[in-house]
C-alpha cells in the first residue's frame, strides 16, 4: 500500500502544481474578532495546522478523463485543537483524484482560537459554507450537485456527522447568494470518528476544545450526533478499530444504531486491531483495505 501511495503521489504531482486552488470560505469571517493570533504550521512526523484564522478549501479537481462528477470534502482530525492536514487531508485528496473523485480539503477554524467569539459554532459554520461553495460552483467544476459528500477523521468525523445532522440549523447570517444553497451533504464517510459528547463515550480532548471545561447538558446533547439523527440524515460509511484507546468504538456503533432506526443506509466496518489515527493503515492488514471498501460503497451510493 505504501508503494502504491508513493506512485500515486508522484503521478499526481502535476495536479498539486497546476490544478490546486485555495479558496477562502468567507469575505468577512463570522463569529470572529481581530486578534494578534497567527496561524501555526508545525511539522514533526506529519504537518499540523492550528490557530486557523482564515478558513479555506483546497481544491483538487480530477482530470476530465477520470471524472465521475462526484466530490468529497475532507475534514482532517486533530481533536479540535489542530488539523492533521496532509495525513488525513491532502494525501486522501490526491488518492481520491486518482479514482476519478474531485476532492476539497477543509481548513476549518478550531475552537481553541482566541479570535472566535462562540467557540462551538465556528467549525459548523465553516463546513456549512464549504458545502455551499462546492455546490454553488458544481457546474463550473463539472461536479454533480447531488453527489457532494464528506469524509472526516476523528474530530473531523465529529464535524462531518454534525454537518450531516445539523444541516438545516441556521448557524450564521446569510452574506451572499452562496448562502442560499443547500448545506446538506449527500453522503458521509466517518473514519474512527468522535460522534458523542456524552461523558462515558466521548473523546474528552475533543469535547473540551469544542464545548469548554463544563458544558451544559443541553450543549452536550446538541452535539452528541447519535441523538440528532433524523429521517433525512445522509447515507453513511463508518470505519473503526475495536482497540481504539482514544475514541471508543461505541461512537461508531451508536451512530450506526441510530441510523438503522431511521432506516438510513449505513455500512459499518469494525476491525479488531488498528488503534486510532491509522489513516490509510498502509502496513496494517486487513485494515488497509478500508479505502477500497469506501470506494465500493461510493459506487453503490
Amino acid at each position: 500500500m505504501k508503494k502504491i501511495l508513493t506512485i500515486l503521489l508522484i503521478t499526481f504531482v502535476h495536479l498539486y502544481n497546476y490544478s490546486q486552488e485555495i479558496i477562502p470560505l468567507w469575505k468577512t469571517v463570522p463569529n470572529q474578532i481581530s486578534s494578534s493570533e497567527k496561524e501555526i504550521s508545525k511539522r514533526d512526523r506529519i504537518l499540523h495546522i492550528s490557530n486557523v484564522q482564515n478558513p479555506s478549501i483546497s481544491v483538487f479537481l480530477t482530470p476530465d478523463s477520470l471524472n465521475t462528477k462526484k466530490a468529497v470534502i475532507i475534514c482532517p482530525g486533530g481533536g479540535y485543537g489542530n488539523l492533521s492536514f496532509e495525513y488525513e487531508g491532502t494525501e486522501f485528496a490526491t488518492w481520491l483524484n486518482s479514482k476519478g473523485i474531485n476532492a476539497f480539503v477543509l481548513k476549518y477554524r478550531l475552537p481553541k482560537s482566541k479570535s472566535i467569539i462562540e467557540k462551538h459554532k465556528a467549525p459548523l459554520q465553516d463546513i456549512q459554507r464549504a458545502i455551499r461553495i462546492v455546490r454553488f460552483n458544481s457546474e463550473k467544476w463539472n461536479i454533480d450537485s447531488t453527489k457532494i459528500g464528506l469524509l472526516g477523521f476523528s474530530a473531523g468525523g465529529h464535524l462531518v456527522s454534525t454537518a450531516g445532522t445539523h444541516f438545516n440549523e441556521v448557524i450564521y447570517t446569510k452574506s451572499d447568494t452562496i448562502d442560499s444553497v443547500s448545506a446538506k451533504p449527500n453522503f458521509m464517510g466517518l473514519i474512527y470518528p468522535v460522534i458523542s459528547m456524552r461523558d462515558s463515550i466521548t473523546h474528552n480532548g475533543s469535547r473540551f476544545n469544542l464545548l469548554g471545561k463544563n458544558p451544559t447538558d443541553s450543549l452536550k446533547k446538541h452535539f452528541s450526533n447519535e441523538l440528532q439523527v433524523k429521517e433525512n440524515t445522509p447515507p453513511t460509511f463508518l470505519v473503526h478499530a475495536t482497540d481504539d484507546k482514544a475514541v471508543p468504538v461505541n461512537n461508531s456503533i451508536l451512530f450506526y444504531q441510530a441510523l438503522t432506526k431511521k432506516n438510513i443506509p449505513v455500512e459499518l466496518h469494525i476491525y479488531p486491531f488498528g488503534g486510532h489515527g491509522f489513516a490509510f493503515a498502509e502496513t496494517k492488514k486487513p485494515l488497509n483495505n478500508w479505502p477500497n471498501l469506501f470506494l465500493d460503497w461510493l459506487g453503490e451510493h
